[in-house]
């Protein structure tokens, strides 16, 4: 009596710590970086209202490239030609980011001062390397048991 007891408890006590987990949502990912970009590169409202629009457009081209490297990464090509053509495809791929990023570089110095650009470059190399950080501590998608907002907001970026 006294197991099923505990048992049940256990199984309660999990089901409502699954319950309050935070579920990722890509709106307030990109609503994050963006508040995150814009204090950590000292952007101003009108900076980041210029500017935002052409960095969401390259990362949305490079999430088509990304994805196309995830799905490579989900199949082993057997052989040594497939794996030769698997490589230059993936090296063809990091070419495309690259390009990806040069090309949407120009673009932002045209809308903002290429050193706001550099550190918005910084900054969002910063947010993905914490956010990282983040998840291998154990965090709900890289944040603490707050959220995002708070995790950022209170410390948690440049490893306070």
């Amino acid at each position: 009596m006294m197991k099923k007891f505990v048992m049940m408890s256990l199984l309660l006590m999990l089901t409502i710590t699954m319950a309050a987990q935070e579920k990722f949502s890509p709106e307030k990912f990109e609503a994050d970086l963006k508040a995150y970009i814009s204090k950590e590169a000292g952007l101003t409202s009108q900076e980041a209202d210029k500017v935002y629009p052409v960095f969401r457009e390259m990362r949305e081209k490079q999430r088509v490239v990304y994805d196309k490297i995830r799905k490579m990464g989900m199949s082993k090509p057997v052989g040594d030609a497939a794996c030769k053509k698997a490589i230059i495809e993936y090296d063809k791929l990091n070419l495309e980011l690259r390009q990806l990023d040069v090309t949407y570089h120009k673009k932002m110095i045209q809308v903002v001062s290429a050193a706001k650009v550099y550190e918005i470059i910084k900054a969002e190399n910063n947010f993905h390397r914490e956010m990282m950080k983040g998840w291998q501590r154990g965090w709900q998608r890289g944040a603490p048991r707050g959220g995002w907002q708070n995790g950022w907001q209170n410390g948690w970026q440049k490893g306070k």
